[in-house]
């Protein structure tokens, strides 16, 4: 990795193998969002985002130093930081109104879809299916689920898939954390005005604040950091597969964290959509 003799963050994740950093970024984030779910009765889903974007972008500015550069991959940043805010303040409305493991299964439909997108194979259409039973599964009479949640998981789930297709176009043009500092940086800019609007002066409150920060670390600067340096060492193709456990980890997460329990019916869709993904992206185009 170029330059990773710079910062001792940059010379860490060298070190681990790109399986590891995956899977270690899909435990943090949903340790975090079980963790940011917590606040949202103070500061509200937006003040929530809007604090972990902001005080992961101080953190990310702090550690890489980044210098704006003027070209092409400015815009690569500045796209990046939009989908962030976005995605974000998406989930966190959905994770407001339906269980943790419920919205991530729901917002997983964005990286599948990026994992079939352009196919004409039949096995492909079968993985869809499977899929969309299982979301049909998870929001029918059994889910009870609110359907404000579920749209704004859809809506999560295609910025979610955009994430990944610039996550590795930002990889491919960066060697270090400088450009998901600035990116961050925008998408704390994007969420202010939501967070302002949703909690107020409560977003000043020390209390708040602290958990603000560990939410970001968890939830934004671990996981996207190794994602990022994940997807520079291995083909977007892996990385779908290793991000399939993510709907399951959610699950268990807010299961010991939150106490949300899933019924059988909506575990039996969890599952669905796992399997789903884990065969779509094993069956994937070397290019997809």
């Amino acid at each position: 990795m170029a330059h990773a003799d710079r910062l001792p963050a940059a010379r860490l994740m060298g070190g681990i193998p790109p399986t590891a950093l995956v899977l270690l970024g899909i435990v943090s984030v949903q340790v975090g969002a079980a963790f940011a779910k917590q606040l949202f009765t103070v500061a509200g889903s937006a003040g929530t985002v809007t604090l972990r974007l902001v005080m992961a972008a101080l953190i990310l500015v702090a550690i890489w130093r980044p210098r704006i550069r003027f070209d092409r991959t400015l815009i690569t940043v500045a796209v990046y930081g939009a989908v962030l805010a976005a995605m974000n303040l998406f989930f966190y409305a959905a994770l407001a109104r339906i269980p943790l493991g419920a919205a991530v299964t729901i917002e997983f439909l964005g990286p599948l879809a990026v994992a079939v997108a352009g196919s004409r194979r039949w096995l492909d259409g079968v993985w869809v299916l499977l899929a969309g039973a299982g979301v049909v599964l998870l929001t029918g009479f059994q889910g009870g689920l609110l359907w404000t949640g579920v749209l704004f998981a859809l809506a999560a789930g295609a910025c979610w898939a955009g994430y990944i297709l610039v996550t590795a176009k930002l990889g491919s043009q960066t060697s270090d954390g400088q450009g998901l500092a600035l990116a961050m940086v925008v998408g704390a800019v994007i969420a202010l005005p939501f967070g302002i609007t949703s909690a107020g002066t409560a977003m000043l409150d020390p209390l708040i604040l602290a958990a603000g920060f560990a939410v970001a670390l968890m939830s934004s600067v671990i996981p996207y950091s190794l994602e990022l340096e994940a997807l520079r060492r291995m083909p977007p193709r892996v990385f779908g597969i290793l991000m399939s456990m993510e709907p399951v980890v959610a699950a268990i997460a807010g299961l010991l964290l939150l106490g949300e329990q899933l019924k059988p019916a909506q575990w039996v869709a969890v599952c669905c959509v796992v399997i789903a993904s884990i065969g779509a992206t094993r069956t994937a185009k070397p290019d997809v």
